[in-house]
């Protein structure tokens, strides 16, 4: 115990949660665009549905070679260039505002994320300790939920106020975007932030984080080893299936409000956006208490039940129910993801840094279940195509039922 504690780091810790802020301020922006992809390229909804999966394409693209990248390089040199691909892409698609320049600037994003992703969550376990890795992970889930809550809101701030005789920042923006695409100034944003982030890394001291060999990204055979569990299958396809329902929410939130209930996308259906990412910010308040004080498994089951009656009543209820049951759901999976991934970490007792990878390919849920739920809404109407949600969360709630952690999370009254 006493070589783990050493490797311990509270500025790691710190700079984690920095990236898990920035991470979330790059994506989670797809829902509140969407109409506007539509709008501005004259697409259809499963068209618009190809830029998230785009995004989250790279994630099950680079996920695992970016473990091999962590192991040779360590984290800051990875993280550095996740930045750096960020930066390109956000220039790409702020440069040349096209459909097809969206999925190319979009996927390069999302190869950054994918790459940052993978650096950082065994990191924050490694720095901050195993047996406080799942109150960790719903800390780190509340900073990502903050700045999810703040993208949309300076998106519908840009879009309504950018113009030539706004002021020198605003007027900065209008000069370098197209007059009938002013949202694409959010890129711009992207841009400054990536760039920012990246010389901050630079500059920033990283103590040496020894990792023991189970920590680490592992070889080819360590991945085929594990890949013959059932039990590695079962954990990445309930990451697939919890972020596919996050995205799968978040990006037709606006698209639904505008549809259904006739409400502006710039405005209801941004804020609907933002009070999702917001509320999941509150639910990680609730979450963090309940695990310092029930087990993580009883606390998954809780949310899951609750985050399924919140999108029955957003999918099927009148104007205004729709409008706040939204944002409800997001508070109800404030506290699957970070539960999730550590009961999964702290089901193994090895290969720690290959399953992560493993589990971090899962995240390309993203681009599927957008895409599947805008094909089916080509086809029948987008409120059929949201209800593959209720397989998904369901999918997530199972974790509840058979998880059997090796290491339980950390609650009062327990021995340090």
């Amino acid at each position: 115990m006493a070589e783990r504690a050493g490797n311990r780091s509270r500025l790691m810790v710190g700079v984690v949660f920095l990236m898990f802020f920035v991470l979330s301020f790059l994506t989670n922006i797809l829902g509140p665009i969407i109409p506007d992809i539509i709008d501005s390229f004259h697409v259809s909804l499963a068209a618009a549905a190809f830029l998230p999966f785009s995004f989250f394409l790279a994630y099950g693209v680079l996920s695992i070679p970016a473990g091999f990248l962590v192991d040779r390089f360590t984290e800051k040199p990875v993280m550095i260039a996740s930045f750096i691909a960020a930066l390109a892409g956000a220039l790409c698609f702020a440069m040349h505002p096209t459909y097809a320049m969206a999925i190319f600037s979009l996927f390069t994003i999302g190869a950054g994320m994918a790459m940052l992703q993978v650096a950082i969550n065994p990191l924050l376990r490694v720095a901050g300790g195993e047996e406080h890795f799942a109150f960790n992970e719903a800390t780190a889930q509340f900073v990502f939920g903050a700045a999810s809550f703040i993208s949309p809101l300076i998106y519908a701030y840009m879009v309504s106020n950018v113009s030539p005789g706004a002021g020198a920042f605003l007027s900065l923006f209008a000069r370098i975007t197209p007059a009938e695409m002013r949202w694409v100034s959010i890129y711009w944003i992207f841009a400054v932030v990536s760039a920012a982030v990246a010389v901050l890394l630079f500059a920033i001291r990283f103590p040496r984080i020894q990792r023991t060999e189970d920590e680490q990204a592992g070889k080819a055979e360590t991945y085929a080893a594990m890949l013959r569990r059932g039990m590695v299958w079962a954990y990445f396809g309930c990451i697939f299936a919890y972020v596919g329902s996050e995205q799968g929410t978040a990006d037709w939130i606006s698209k639904f409000l505008m549809q259904y209930h006739g409400f502006d996308p710039h405005t209801v259906g941004a804020s609907a956006v933002s009070w999702f990412w917001g509320m999941m910010t509150a639910g990680c308040f609730l979450g963090m208490a309940l695990l310092k004080v029930f087990d993580s498994r009883r606390v998954l089951l809780g949310f899951a039940v609750c985050a399924l009656a919140a999108l029955t009543a957003a999918l099927f209820g009148p104007a205004t129910v729709s409008r706040y049951a939204f944002p409800a759901i997001g508070f109800f999976a404030s506290i699957m993801w970070p539960t999730v991934i550590s009961l999964g970490l702290n089901s193994v007792k090895e290969h720690h840094g290959s399953f992560a990878g493993i589990l971090c390919t899962g995240i390309v849920g993203g681009a599927v279940v957008p895409l599947v739920i805008g094909k089916i809404g080509d086809a029948v109407g987008l409120r059929w195509g949201m209800m593959a949600l209720y397989l998904t969360f369901g999918c997530v709630l199972s974790v509840g039922l058979w998880a059997r952690p090796i290491v339980t999370n950390s609650r009062f009254g327990d021995q340090s």
